[in-house]
């Protein structure tokens, strides 16, 4: 099963591959964008990595899956994949790419597919779904496209005020108050207690949260994330006592859930806490669901 070559350049516009095709103005480009591109057609990438860069675009590409904790280091704003070359673990891998980087723009890129496999990326987080051959043109046309809804309504998002217990929070202006008072946040406690507010009632592991705010995987014994969320819940309980906004899950993460100081969560009254559940041993089999393998037929 393998993924049909490109050839719809034709010499004339490999000399010009900006412009292949299209009549597209210098300048058409107006986002700076940074893409990784998960393919094994080098013809293809080829062309799409010059257009990339005449577009002031920074572009990577792989041969094979990315860990999506490494995706995250990368700060992208898009994605470009062909599922062909994830094998039986296709549906798993982006899957856990639109789960843990909810931000990125998201685009397969491929050969034949069903209706079904369509509908189902779509629905699964999928921005956008080409069929091979496509020119490079289209691509960075839908790049782009995908990479300014992302951040359109990301800003929008951002800019609306978020009000939690006694607080609220100002992404406008970096900073959460308590009546007139401010917290005094710094940039870094200010994105911690935004994300959690955002994943309000949700339990986020400790690697998830040092991914998303830090931007890079976290080292084996870093405590960063307690750190800051003491130093979080030290500026709270100073300006708004009478309430409880983060709660601890020991041995996982944190929860952000504001309730009146004093109020035993419900289900830490339904049972007693259970100890953390050992880490697994190295190579010991994941219980993860698969999906089916990708088929291209």
């Amino acid at each position: 099963m393998g993924s049909p070559q490109i050839r719809l350049l034709s010499a004339s516009s490999r000399e010009n591959p900006v412009n292949a095709g299209d009549n597209a103005p210098a300048g058409a480009y107006t986002l700076s964008i940074r893409i990784a591109v998960l393919d094994t057609d080098s013809g293809f990438v080829t062309v799409l990595a010059r257009r990339a860069e005449a577009a002031g675009w920074h572009l990577s590409q792989k041969t094979g899956p990315v860990p999506p904790r490494d995706l995250v280091a990368m700060k992208l704003n898009a994605l470009l994949v062909d599922p062909v070359i994830l094998g039986d673990e296709a549906w798993t891998y982006l899957e856990r790419v639109t789960e843990m980087l909810p931000d990125l723009g998201l685009v397969v890129c491929t050969g034949r597919s069903t209706v079904a496999q369509r509908v189902k990326g779509l629905r699964l987080g999928i921005d956008d779904w080409m069929t091979k051959p496509c020119h490079p043109a289209e691509a960075i046309a839908r790049l782009e496209a995908v990479s300014r809804r992302r951040r359109r309504g990301r800003q929008e998002h951002e800019t609306a005020p978020l009000a939690v217990g006694e607080m609220e929070i100002r992404p406008d202006r970096f900073q959460a108050f308590v009546g007139d008072e401010p917290l005094d946040l710094t940039r870094r406690e200010f994105e911690l207690l935004y994300l959690l507010a955002e994943e309000r009632g949700q339990v986020l592991e400790r690697e998830q949260i040092y991914q998303r705010v830090w931007g890079y995987a976290m080292a084996h014994g870093d405590r960063s994330v307690d750190v800051f969320v003491r130093k979080l819940r030290k500026k709270l309980e100073a300006l708004s006592p009478s309430w409880t906004y983060i709660h601890t899950h020991f041995g996982i993460g944190y929860r952000f859930d504001p309730e009146p100081a004093g109020i035993v969560p419900e289900e830490l009254r339904a049972a007693p806490e259970q100890p953390a559940p050992a880490e697994p041993e190295a190579g010991a089999p994941s219980s993860q669901r698969v999906h089916n393998t990708f088929t291209a037929g």
